[in-house]
């Protein structure tokens, strides 16, 4: 069972997010609308400070899919 007070706290952190990242919201849509079929790759890209960089890829599948509909909702 999901804890009300926890996704309070996740909401209120959310919003505070997206006010600093305020572009985010609306890639996350636009993947959302055209882009999650099975075999898409989703590529991340992490640059630290030090200027050392972690790249990773997933290819998507149908459980992925159905997973990220579901968060998203």
């Amino acid at each position: 069972m999901i804890n009300p007070a926890k996704l309070l706290k996740i909401k209120s952190s959310w919003d505070v997010f997206t006010k600093n990242h305020p572009k985010l919201p609306n890639y996350f849509n636009a993947i959302k609308s055209s882009a999650l079929e099975e075999g898409t790759i989703i590529e991340m890209n992490v640059v630290t400070t030090d200027g050392k960089s972690l790249k990773s890829n997933i290819k998507l599948t149908k459980s992925d899919i159905e997973l990220l509909r579901e968060i998203s909702n």
